[in-house]
């Protein structure tokens, strides 16, 4: 059983963020990452000049910064140290499958799909190769959530499980019990590495 979520710094009295404010990207090509990143996450340029462009969605005066830079070596196949990938929560399955369709139509599509088990994830490259994370969260609470990782196979297979998004969403929209649905099938231990190779 996995341990409780640990206590909030705040809560501990300690100073700590109040939220995570942006994420900067660097590219040797702006105007191509800019156009993706606004397409992706419907956002707007709050600023751009010939060294940055401020990208935001929200109340947030810049949740995505592209650095214009040359000479930057674009490398995204290198296994190498860094961020592995950021993710954004959308508020709802409607709300994701009708962002997974728009992109499909501006043929921008996940490179791969998957039930963690506490979300529904769909996984992006942009043009640069950074991997971004288009999810909901499939419980309402930590408790819920905590719930489902004391009674599921999550020790046995901590990643998940893929989903084809299509017959998903037809079967979403068709009716089907999103709590059939979104439960994450336990699958043979065999299969758990294949499956991500």
């Amino acid at each position: 059983m996995p341990p409780d979520l640990p206590i909030p710094a705040n809560k501990r009295g300690k100073i700590a963020p109040v939220k995570l404010a942006h994420v900067v990207l660097r590219t040797g090509d702006a105007k191509r990452l800019v156009q993706w990143y606004r397409t992706v996450l419907e956002a707007e340029t709050a600023l751009a000049n010939g060294l940055q462009h401020f990208l935001t969605y929200d109340e947030e005066h810049h949740r995505i910064a592209i650095a214009q830079l040359p000479g930057v070596d674009h490398a995204p196949d290198r296994v190498t140290t860094g961020l592995e990938h950021f993710a954004f929560t959308y508020a709802s399955a409607d709300d994701l499958f009708a962002t997974y369709e728009r992109l499909k139509r501006e043929s921008i599509t996940p490179y791969w799909t998957i039930n963690h088990g506490p979300t529904l994830s769909m996984y992006y490259r942009d043009p640069d190769g950074n991997q971004v994370e288009l999810q909901i969260d499939l419980f309402d609470t930590v408790e819920a959530t905590n719930a489902w990782f004391a009674q599921s196979d999550f020790a046995m297979n901590p990643i998940g499980v893929k989903f084809d998004p299509d017959d998903l969403i037809q079967r979403y929209r068709s009716g089907e019990a999103p709590e059939r649905l979104f439960s994450r099938p336990i699958i043979d231990a065999s299969r758990v590495v294949s499956q991500f190779l």
